[in-house]
């Protein structure tokens, strides 16, 4: 049998220093046992109403601020009213904010610390597998305005991570999914073998919480190798965008009723068909990796997608030349790899894939 290990703590180097990923069975325990001094703490409105016992010290602070962690709570028009919020609490320089919530409460988070003051510190606590398997680490926020997806943001690294697998607990099955989508991306990026293995042990992953803080360990050491060459995002990291031109396309014609990870799995279908059809990849990977991409993201194949707003979201797409799309796709050796490629020839791949796999277009 398999031996899964997972040491205590991952250790990231980025421009502001290092900083650290724990992991601690429990952790939310540690984090109510005694309030941080001066933090003001930022909470996504539904952990707080899940952990209300557990988290009951920290919910009676009177520096709090909860936040519904929906997509439009992370736009620009938004943060007028959060920083209202930490003014009326009299925050000052060197006073850490401390995110407890997944993806949407991180960016909010780390934006703010990145602007407020010239710069606060801040921890997280991330509470989905999304987050703990992939964007904990990193240092980006990213932040919409109007219609366009996460075209702001920051490099702003926490002082620290703690991940504790028991937030996990109360995931909805699209939550765990949508986490899981993000962790086939990086197994992906990092070799064939290690999408293979991942697939593998994909069952045992959403029943075993001893194997499924393995894998998230695994993700944050093949995500590590990337983020300390390349922490900007200007060349080597720019392969973590692996399925998402076309998840984040798919996010906005659908208007955010998939979720990111699952949109984002299907990104990674779309990406190895089109490879496939434009003579990039060979039918091998697709055929490879479709059966389980297809698994993690069956439940919403019903899910009608637009194809003209697929298309016009995907040209907005910041990873764009002016005049071609920058996709990020398998070679004929299953490796992911970045290249720029004509609209036209894309378009037609792409209305190929809907009328094979769904979706209506």
């Amino acid at each position: 049998m398999e031996a899964f290990r997972v040491s205590d703590e991952i250790i990231i180097q980025s421009h502001k220093g290092k900083y650290t990923a724990s992991f601690i069975r429990s952790g939310m325990d540690r984090l109510n046992a005694e309030l941080i001094k001066d933090a003001v703490y930022i909470i996504d409105t539904n952990i707080s109403r899940l952990y209300k016992d557990r988290l009951e010290r920290v919910l009676s602070s009177k520096r709090l601020i909860k936040i519904d962690a929906k997509e439009e709570n992370k736009s620009l028009d938004k943060f007028p009213d959060y920083i209202d919020a930490l003014v009326a609490l009299k925050v000052r320089r060197g006073q850490p904010l401390v995110a407890i919530g997944g993806g949407i409460i991180q960016d909010i988070t780390c934006f703010l610390a990145a602007t407020v003051m010239r710069g606060l510190p801040w921890i997280f606590y991330p509470t989905t597998l999304l987050a703990q398997s992939d964007s904990c680490i990193g240092s980006k926020s990213s932040i919409n305005s109007g219609d366009v997806k996460n075209i702001l943001g920051t490099f702003t690294p926490p002082d620290k991570v703690i991940i504790d697998v028991g937030f996990l607990q109360t995931l909805e099955k699209k939550d765990i999914c949508s986490g899981l989508g993000e962790m086939l991306k990086v197994h992906a990026i990092d070799s064939p073998e290690s999408f293979n293995r991942l697939s593998k042990h994909y069952d045992e992953i959403i029943s075993d919480p001893v194997v499924m803080e393995a894998f998230i360990h695994d993700s944050l050491l093949m995500k590590r190798k990337l983020i300390e060459i390349d922490e900007f995002d200007t060349g080597p990291r720019n392969v973590m965008n692996y399925g998402h031109s076309f998840g984040h396309a798919i996010e906005t014609a659908t208007n955010y009723s998939i979720p990111h990870g699952i949109a984002v799995t299907i990104g990674m279908d779309i990406a190895n068909f089109v490879a496939t059809k434009m003579g990039v990849s060979s039918s091998e990977h697709f055929e490879r990796m479709h059966d389980v991409l297809n698994k993690n993201c069956g439940s919403y194949r019903h899910v009608s997608i637009n194809f003209e707003l697929l298309m016009g979201a995907l040209s907005k797409d910041k990873k764009n030349s002016a005049t071609q799309l920058r996709l990020i796709l398998p070679g004929k050796e299953g490796r992911i790899g970045i290249g720029l490629y004509n609209n036209n020839e894309l378009q037609q791949a792409i209305r190929l894939y809907f009328k094979e796999y769904g979706g209506e277009l």
